[in-house]
């Protein structure tokens, strides 16, 4: 899992991707339509030091868990009761949540959202508004299903989420008057806000009110890369049998 936003503003770069589970429930309703829907959680995290030249010098970073419930409609290429593989792809709607967060000067993890980084909440700038830590999401991808037997299939499968904001990583828009931030949210908003006096080679004045921190004409995307195995819940009955008859003989299945 990895994500796209101020602080990684290259597509679908690999680099840095973390592990991410989920379950995917399907349900066929003709030969190549199906109703999909699942549940992921993952970890997202980027930092201003694995950025371009230019913006190495920020000094950003940020984490964040997302955990999401999606739901929505599947479409193979090919039946694979009658085919060993079949390409797919799929779109729907998603709701997820996020809350991102760093490590100050001192190593403590600090929650971001409230700290209003980017003056968001603050009546000294009301086109700063706060933004949700739960959000709806469009997710779509495809992938490329396998069939191994009547009741297994494995795959891969890409997917992305376009999201409708741009906090996921509390980067968006403007720095805000160190006075004012300083008065409403105290040192630690300050701190967090502005990272480049970190760095030796940095600014170690706080930016004026106005200046640039990130790029709001961008919402963040995150997105997946992996490997599914998918079994017929009806299936599962044969493990809990307990046979006690002379089996029958079956002939072999080849792959």
């Amino acid at each position: 899992m990895n994500y796209q936003g101020d602080l990684n503003p290259s597509s679908f770069k690999f680099s840095h991707s973390n592990f991410t589970g989920g379950i995917i429930f399907r349900k066929p309703i003709s030969p190549l339509l199906t109703i999909r829907a699942g549940v992921n959680i993952g970890t997202i995290t980027a930092s201003d030091q694995w950025n371009r030249d230019y913006l190495q010098q920020r000094n950003l970073n940020f984490t964040t868990t997302v955990k999401e419930a999606y739901a929505g409609l599947e479409l193979n290429v090919f039946d694979l009761s009658t085919k060993r593989f079949t390409p797919y792809v799929y779109g729907g709607i998603a709701v997820f949540h996020f809350n991102p967060w760093t490590r100050d000067r001192a190593g403590a993890k600090t929650y971001l959202k409230p700290l209003s980084t980017e003056g968001q909440g603050l009546p000294q700038y009301p086109a700063q508004q706060p933004y949700q830590l739960t959000q709806l999401a469009i997710p779509f991808g495809g992938g490329l299903k396998f069939a191994i037997s009547e009741d297994l299939a494995i795959g891969i499968e890409f997917s992305q989420r376009k999201t409708f904001t741009d906090y996921l990583d509390d980067v968006s828009s403007i720095y805000v008057d160190r006075s004012v931030l300083l008065q409403a949210k105290g040192a630690k908003a300050v701190e967090l806000a502005f990272r480049e006096s970190e760095i030796p080679t940095g600014r170690q004045q706080f930016p004026a009110h106005g200046d640039q921190r990130g790029t709001p004409s961008e919402m963040d995307w995150y997105y997946f890369f992996g490997v599914t195995m998918e079994f017929k819940l009806q299936s599962l009955g044969g493990l809990f049998r307990n046979n006690r008859s002379v089996p029958s003989q079956r002939c072999p299945t080849r792959f």
